[in-house]
């Protein structure tokens, strides 16, 4: 193998199988071979991809970086020929790393999971959830689905959602501390707040009167970085919290939960996005996740059509 995709497709099963001699074993070569062929990168680009550690061997923030791009050139040739031989029309396949938030991941894609694979049954989907900010190299994903702006010019995103906030509170909870007429009552009450690496201690209103906005500062005894366990202390009668309505409008239709202050609301726009790297050549299994996601989810976060 002395053409570069036959390098990258060496060092993809290295870096898989954190082993040489198992990578090897893989692709009928020796070892040694193999280890020629990373060292053969690893002079050509002047930088270690790879580094020998206690746990074998461990990929380096470069190698990261080269593994994540390899894998994307491999997969365009692959959907390219693919492509030719079909009259230009590839059908998806290939694993699809996707992370998306808790809550939405859990209420609006993983219902559609079935159906996607069920129509695409050459992809392999590795699905996570995390609701931290991540970084698509660093987790290796495909696509991430998240809410707020980008965080990356160099990335392309497409809308799946928009929807608002608006704060909550079970009806027992109500019953025990009563129900705030205004935002300054919120000082009597037990706020439940996210601790994201910039801590969301004020909550925005606007003043149904004059139109001014407002913010107060909330305090409360819970914090973490978790909508869904949020969701659920507010359930348990703990606090109250400002969540977005996609995640709570069942329970508000339910009665769980009470809006509080909904005149009180600036219904701020919160817009909930699938975000992938952009580039010309955008790999079919990735176009076509979006693009069911897009056909399957109400747009203004009023659930999902079940193919």
């Amino acid at each position: 193998m002395d053409n570069r995709a036959g390098e990258m497709e060496v060092f993809i099963r290295v870096a898989e199988l954190r082993s040489f001699s198992e990578a090897g074993r893989k692709l009928h070569l020796s070892p040694s071979a193999v280890s020629k062929l990373v060292t053969r990168i690893e002079d050509r680009l002047a930088t270690r991809l790879l580094v020998r550690s206690t746990r074998g061997l461990q990929l380096t923030p470069e190698g990261e970086m080269y593994l994540v791009r390899a894998q994307r050139v491999l997969d365009e040739i692959d959907d390219a020929e693919r492509a030719v031989a079909s009259g230009g029309k590839a059908a998806p396949r290939g694993r699809l790393r996707v992370n998306a938030s808790i809550a939405f991941g859990v209420m609006y894609v993983q219902p559609l999971i079935p159906a996607f694979l069920e129509r695409y049954p050459e992809v392999e989907l590795d699905f996570s959830l995390t609701d931290g900010i991540i970084d698509l190299l660093e987790e290796r994903a495909d696509i991430a689905i998240r809410s707020g702006s980008l965080p990356d010019s160099s990335l392309k995103a497409r809308k799946l959602v928009e929807s608002s906030r608006t704060i909550v509170a079970s009806p027992e909870y109500i019953a025990k501390r009563g129900l705030p007429r205004h935002p300054d009552d919120l000082v009597d009450h037990n706020c439940l707040r996210f601790n994201f690496p910039i801590p969301m201690s004020e909550w925005p209103f606007i003043n149904p009167e004059t139109g001014e906005r407002i913010g107060r500062t909330i305090t409360g005894n819970f914090q973490c970085d978790s909508g869904a366990a949020m969701r659920r202390l507010c359930l348990s009668g703990l606090g109250m919290a400002r969540l977005g309505r996609f995640h709570v409008q069942g329970d508000l239709k339910a009665g769980t939960l009470v809006e509080i202050l909904p005149d009180w609301n600036p219904n701020e726009e919160q817009l909930i996005h699938a975000i992938f790297a952009g580039h010309e050549h955008l790999a079919a299994r990735i176009r076509a996740f979006i693009d069911f996601l897009v056909n399957h989810i109400d747009p203004y976060g009023n659930g999902i059509r079940i193919p």
